[in-house]
């Protein structure tokens, strides 16, 4: 089990009335950013990878707080998956409005968008894609209302939680954290007009749908049912929480 943030108080205070800077304002204009936003194990990483593989798409590395860890098997690198930063380097960030974003997670780690990563991304013709909390893309919207946010969900609740098993063996706390962020998510997604859905089953069938969405083509069937499965999903996650 990871540590409760040394400064979370800090975090909290900051973050309540946070601004980005007027240089990040500038950096946004002239890039197309695409945000994924998942339940834990909900297939969105597997997804951006597919989508790294076309040469169209640029990934934003994400600032974190936490430690490294080994994900099936493999140990995280700096640079690739996150940038892993103290907390005192990303407090001293968002003091100077120097993260586009950032959000606390599970009162464990705070993660964020870097303003130098939009910097880095806007020199080359690529789309710029990440992973991304629910909290964090109501605040991009703010500065960038045409970024396009996408929610993952997997297919079913079993696939899901079998997806979730795969990653490693979660104490039960850990697991519950991820549950309960899981119903945060899903109940702000019935409700968020500003979100597009995609249902994970396929990840080629689902890279090709973000390519479409890109060039604004939305189904509109895939939404009603991403919306009935939201729902199915939310019960049952609720229902797991309370055993």
């Amino acid at each position: 089990m990871e540590n409760h943030l040394s400064h979370l108080d800090e975090f909290t205070d900051i973050l309540a009335d946070y601004k980005v800077s007027k240089r990040a304002q500038q950096s946004l204009k002239s890039i197309k950013l695409v945000l994924l936003v998942a339940p834990s194990a909900g297939g969105r990483n597997t997804l951006i990878n597919q989508l790294l593989t076309t040469g169209r798409y640029n990934f934003i590395v994400s600032d974190t707080t936490r430690s490294p860890r080994v994900n099936n098997g493999v140990q995280e690198e700096n640079g690739h998956e996150y940038w892993f930063r103290s907390e005192e380097e990303v407090l001293a960030d968002l003091r100077s409005g120097e993260l586009l974003e950032a959000e606390i997670i599970h009162n464990q780690q705070v993660s964020g968008i870097s303003i130098r990563e939009l910097e880095k991304a806007s020199g080359g013709n690529k789309i710029s894609i990440t992973d991304i909390d629910i909290g964090g893309i109501k605040n991009i919207l703010k500065a960038k209302p045409d970024v396009i946010a996408l929610l993952i969900l997997p297919p079913s609740f079993e696939e899901w939680q079998r997806r979730l098993s795969a990653r490693g063996q979660l104490q039960g706390d850990e697991y519950y954290r991820r549950m309960q962020t899981a119903v945060k998510i899903l109940t702000d997604a019935l409700t968020n007009k500003d979100l597009i859905i995609i249902i994970s089953d396929v990840v080629e069938h689902s890279a090709q749908q973000v390519d479409d969405i890109v060039k604004g083509k939305i189904d509109r069937v895939t939404q009603e049912k991403g919306h009935e499965l939201i729902k199915t999903l939310l019960i049952k996650t609720q229902n797991t929480l309370l055993k």
